[in-house]
């Protein structure tokens, strides 16, 4: 049934499913509640105070849903509405010879990225099964339609992307998305200690592979997307919390391009169960090695959410 209604959905326009998904992300922000709340906390933490900038946020969370069964079951068609100022970036990496690690934050539709870097050379993700089961069919028919190659997250899953590293191919994770117990560390997000996952940076000092950045920035009317990539420079820090400091600043230079199309609701500041309480500002800003931020604090826990792109720190 679920399957059937996003194939329904996917055959509207893409400009009427950013509208009405615009028009109901609004809405749902109208009713109080943790998911407003949370919303403008996080939004404000990064400097945007403003409460038009938090219903407009609140719109492209919507657009963000509803253009989903369109790119997941109409593949070909969404990656001719992609455009791309930035492929020199990938063009460059990929003449090393190296392993990528591309790093999609919850900005803009992080979707489409993965697809579109799939279209050229082999792309490795992890996935978790979803928490509604009636889901597990449309992310089965996503999974097929999109050219990129998903493995479990779990500890196979991890050997998976080293081997793919290792053979100078490329994976894709979420870096913004709370890791498990163990599998991070607290270390500064826009002035605020976020527990942080740590594979990214295992994986690309083991395997000496290149980190990329990407994002796919909404357009308006409903034109598509435009792909950015942003390169990590080179050397990585040895420090484990060094290098997670690190793409946390990269992450926040590339959502303040286009801000309103983070996904500020998501609990980035959670405590996960088993993992250490958080630092204060001063801790968390010399762990990290990054100026010292202008607040901290800790977050109340909330549940966690998967994507298909979702990945525990695991050592492979």
């Amino acid at each position: 049934m679920l399957l059937f209604l996003f194939r329904l959905l996917s055959r509207l326009p893409l400009p009427v499913l950013h509208a009405v998904g615009r028009a109901l992300g609004r809405l749902v922000y109208l009713l109080p509640g943790r998911y407003r709340d949370r919303l403008r906390a996080h939004a404000a933490q990064a400097g945007y105070g403003d409460a038009a900038f938090a219903r407009r946020a609140a719109g492209e969370a919507g657009a963000m849903l509803l253009e989903l069964p369109r790119v997941w079951l109409r593949n070909r068609d969404s990656l001719a509405r992609v455009v791309s100022d930035d492929e020199h970036v990938v063009q460059a990496a990929r003449a090393e010879d190296r392993g990528i690690v591309y790093l999609t934050p919850h900005l803009g539709c992080f979707e489409i990225t993965a697809r579109y870097l799939a279209r050229l050379a082999p792309l490795t993700v992890m996935f978790r099964p979803p928490r509604m089961a009636a889901l597990a069919p449309v992310m089965d028919t996503a999974r097929n339609t999109s050219g990129v190659i998903a493995v479990p997250a779990t500890t196979q899953g991890v050997r998976e992307f080293v081997r793919a590293l290792r053979q100078g191919q490329a994976v894709g994770m979420l870096p913004d998305q709370a890791p498990g117990e163990g599998d991070g560390v607290w270390v500064p997000f826009f002035g605020r200690p976020a527990y942080t996952v740590t594979l990214p940076g295992k994986l690309a000092s083991q395997a000496g592979a290149i980190v990329i950045l990407t994002a796919g920035e909404r357009l308006p009317r409903g034109r598509g997307w435009r792909i950015h990539y942003v390169r990590v420079p080179e050397p990585l820090p040895g420090d484990p919390a060094a290098r997670a400091a690190m793409f946390n600043r990269a992450m926040e230079e590339l959502i303040r391009r286009f801000p309103e199309q983070y996904l500020w609701s998501y609990n980035r500041y959670k405590r996960p169960r088993g993992a250490p309480p958080p630092p204060d500002a001063a801790q968390a800003t010399q762990a990290g090695g990054a100026d010292a931020p202008p607040d901290a604090g800790g977050s109340p826990d909330g549940p966690a959410d998967a994507g298909p792109q979702a990945a525990p720190d695991r050592q492979p």
